[in-house]
């Protein structure tokens, strides 16, 4: 039913609220274009009144980061019986929480690095392991506040301890794992298409390499082997269904085949609210499993719900 009024909750107040005021454009305007009626909503702290008001049949979630993707918003659609896109309350919050996420995915066999997660301050001025290892905001996406320390660094980097650090005094400290970025999404109980990342210009996949035009190249499908590309869709699905996640989803891996075909796969995060700019991978891996941008979002607002 086409004729469904969609509240697309875009801009918000994170860090990544650029993000999140390109992917909601993109998704309203597609959505107006299937004709669907659509109501732009850029989020703020009376988001629940304004919504109450506005009484949609569905709100698209196209916001990013802290309060977005963390079980907050979602908590409120839930508040509001207004069915909504995307994870529910608890698989948002896992998800979130990239150390969280990363105990469900190691009790169920997927592969993870080694981390911990330790006070920011207390690694100032030294190693919380042999380098090379990732300094990560373990509340955080879209790469902010990644810091790689690498070999022969004799102490951690600077920034990490200093006033201009604003992604929280908790941090994740992870192994680094060599190789090959590689990502997989996943539509209802599917696992789609699996792309390689290939940043241009940039050490790793980092912000700029996300979000700003030819600062990565993606190669979908990616140009592994039939076994390792079908078993990084089995890892990516039951990631999804492990943290109990709804909808669209992503997940990131690194896969070092440096030394043997088979070489090393580590399942790195989920995403639960992947971008949907005009640079993002999801739209790019569904239209390559014979997915428009258009019947992506169209699938989305259909299986829209509460209680997810």
């Amino acid at each position: 039913m086409k004729s469904k009024h969609v509240a697309v909750l875009l801009g918000g107040f994170s860090s990544e609220r650029p993000v999140s005021l390109s992917s909601g454009k993109a998704c309203a305007d597609a959505l107006e274009t299937e004709g669907y009626q659509v109501t732009r909503v850029d989020v703020s702290r009376d988001v629940g009144s304004v919504l109450a008001e506005l009484k949609p049949d569905v709100a698209f979630n196209a916001l990013h980061g802290p309060f977005g993707e963390d079980g907050t918003i979602q908590g409120i659609l839930e508040y509001l019986a207004i069915p909504y896109t995307h994870s529910g309350v608890l698989a948002s919050a896992l998800a979130m929480n990239k150390e969280q996420a990363k105990k469900i995915a190691r009790s169920v066999g997927i592969p993870v690095a080694e981390s911990k997660v330790v006070n920011r301050f207390a690694i100032q001025n030294k190693h919380p392991m042999k380098p090379p290892y990732v300094v990560k905001p373990v509340n955080e996406g879209s790469s902010f506040g990644v810091v790689i320390v690498h070999e022969g660094q004799s102490h951690p980097s600077q920034v990490i301890g200093s006033s201009d650090w604003k992604y929280g005094d908790t941090v994740m400290v992870e192994r680094y794992v060599h190789g090959r970025e590689l990502t997989c999404a996943v539509m209802g109980d599917v696992a789609l298409g699996v792309c390689e990342i290939i940043p241009t210009g940039h050490s790793f996949y980092d912000y700029d390499s996300k979000y700003v035009a030819g600062g990565s190249k993606h190669e979908c499908p990616a140009k592994i082997s039939p076994n390792i590309y079908q078993k990084i869709q089995t890892l990516t699905l039951k990631a999804h269904q492990a943290i109990g996640c709804r909808g669209v989803s992503r997940s990131d891996f690194r896969y070092d085949d440096r030394h043997s075909e088979n070489g090393e796969i580590v399942w790195l995060e989920i995403n639960t609210q992947p971008g949907m700019t005009p640079t993002s991978l999801v739209p790019e891996i569904a239209a390559q499993s014979g997915h428009s941008f258009g019947d992506l979002l169209s699938w989305m607002v259909e299986d829209a719900s509460c209680l997810r």
